[in-house]
């Protein structure tokens, strides 16, 4: 499970160190593309073969689905670390994301989200102070479920 934040730089050729705690869970081969809210999302190869399962059953006739299925799909980048453990985030990824040279990379549970440290700042400032509000939605509408 990925947990925690870590502060890093990406350098002047796109690479960026993965946190020695996270290199592990990564394993060698994953995917790398557009994440939620402004920035990326990096799985392991296996949590991205089970998220592509389940977004086969999205409804095809939907046009958000195919939409969304698209762009992320689209936008995926297979990756491997090198004997460092830096991986290279491509041009197209690092623009969306806003990313310059600060990073946080972030472990959420089933993945890495990597963000402008800017981005995220602003972001988390923005949610920390509504954290039990947001829980309390996010059981509420679980309990639904």
């Amino acid at each position: 499970m990925f947990l925690g934040q870590y502060e890093h730089t990406i350098d002047e050729k796109g690479r960026l160190i993965i946190p020695a705690r996270f290199r592990e869970l990564l394993g060698e081969n994953f995917i790398i593309t557009f994440g939620l809210d402004v920035c990326l999302f990096v799985y392991p190869q296996e949590e991205w073969k089970d998220l592509s399962e389940k977004l086969k059953l999205l409804p095809l006739g939907q046009k958000d689905a195919r939409a969304f299925k698209r762009i992320l799909f689209s936008r995926a980048n297979a990756g491997v670390l090198d004997t460092q453990g830096r991986m290279v985030i491509m041009k197209y990824l690092r623009d969306y994301a806003r990313i310059e040279r600060e990073v946080m990379v972030i472990g959420v549970q089933d993945r890495i989200e990597i963000w402008s440290k800017e981005i995220w700042q602003k972001y988390f400032e923005e949610i920390e102070s509504s954290y039990e509000d947001i829980a309390e939605r996010v059981y509420e509408q679980r309990e639904k479920q």
